[in-house]
């Protein structure tokens, strides 16, 4: 069975609603939001954002598709590699294209809830699993 993994157990402090710990989660639900082990998905978070220190939407954009592919790799995130370093580099250039890199700044555009995922729904990669992830612990923060 796949565990349920959380912003807190990723040591991620979501109480306040701070922009990195909105980007840290975001990486993290997209991760987790694919058909993967939870677990594997964790250890990719970590090597990415943890390891690595891509930890904004600017600091993961200025990877390449293939030191993306590496970083998942080393967290036997191989299943999806490919299209997942793709996608992420995707998401970090719509965010900080679209809303000057902030996840926060997709909030602030949206009118409610509704808008907001499906805001989150237009970027590649992002679906409704994902978005359910993201907004079981983020929903009752940004609303």
């Amino acid at each position: 069975m796949n565990k349920i993994i959380s912003a807190q157990d990723l040591q991620i402090d979501l109480r306040d609603a701070h922009e990195a710990a909105l980007f840290k989660w975001l990486i993290a639900s997209f991760l987790m939001g694919k058909r993967i082990q939870s677990a594997i998905a964790a250890k990719a978070y970590h090597v990415i954002v943890d390891q690595h220190q891509r930890d904004t939407p600017q600091k993961l954009a200025h990877c390449t598709h293939r030191q993306l592919v590496v970083m998942l790799g080393q967290a036997h995130y191989v299943r999806y590699d490919e299209t997942t370093a793709s996608r992420l580099l995707a998401l970090a250039g719509k965010l900080n294209n679209d809303y000057g890199g902030k996840v926060g700044n997709i909030v602030e555009a949206s009118s409610d809830r509704q808008e907001f995922e499906k805001r989150l729904s237009e970027f590649e990669g992002i679906g409704p699993k994902t978005i359910e992830i993201f907004m079981r612990e983020a929903a009752a923060l940004l609303f």
